[in-house]
């Protein structure tokens, strides 16, 4: 079977969402362009280090090129995003890995999100080679989402999808665990129940 590549060159939009309660989200990537839109859910932890990794790498960008990169040093308020993911909200498939690349003849950052796999193996050395092949093979892969984004845009992927990361419930003062809206069972009260 041939690899499904969602290609955004560039997108229109592409952002990071939630559907559902804060406990209950689910987080998805979404990139939309031509009246076509692509939905891919992921962890919560992916889509934090997605964004801090962007980040990262535009810092490095800026600071190899001296600044003469067309990368803003924080998210310009024009490319501000904050409506929510386009509906109906479809999952295409769930992420497992992730890749980020720029490209410095476009000047353009490259986001790759590929389909979760389940590897049937035996040994450590089986998974090692069979998740190379399966990195290596662009013909017959999993599904991917590849989006290229400018400078600005990824800044505001970024900015946005810590955002949404950090919109989730409020952590409790005293042991960091997410407060639930009935309580939480502290274990720092020694397992006593702590309201809001």
């Amino acid at each position: 079977m041939s690899r499904q590549v969602f290609l955004y060159d560039p997108p229109e939009r592409f952002v990071a969402g939630t559907v559902g309660l804060p406990g209950r989200r689910t987080f998805f990537l979404q990139a939309s362009a031509a009246g076509r839109v692509t939905s891919v859910s992921l962890e919560k932890t992916q889509v934090e280090a997605l964004a801090e990794r962007i980040d990262e790498l535009l810092d490095e960008v800026v600071r190899r090129t001296g600044g003469n990169a067309p990368v803003p040093a924080v998210a310009p308020a024009d490319v501000h995003d904050t409506a929510p993911l386009d509906a109906p909200v479809e999952e295409e498939f769930r992420v497992g890995t992730m890749a980020l690349a720029w490209d410095g003849d476009d000047q353009r950052m490259i986001v790759e999100a590929q389909a979760l796999v389940e590897l049937d193996v035996d040994t450590d050395e089986d998974l090692a080679e069979a998740e190379e092949r399966m990195l290596q093979d662009e013909e017959n892969g999993p599904p991917m989402l590849r989006v290229r984004l400018s400078g600005a845009q990824a800044r505001a992927f970024a900015k946005r999808a810590l955002d949404v990361v950090n919109a989730g419930r409020p952590p409790c003062p005293l042991c960091s665990l997410p407060l639930d809206p009935e309580g939480h069972v502290c274990p720092r009260q020694n397992g006593y129940r702590r309201g809001l």
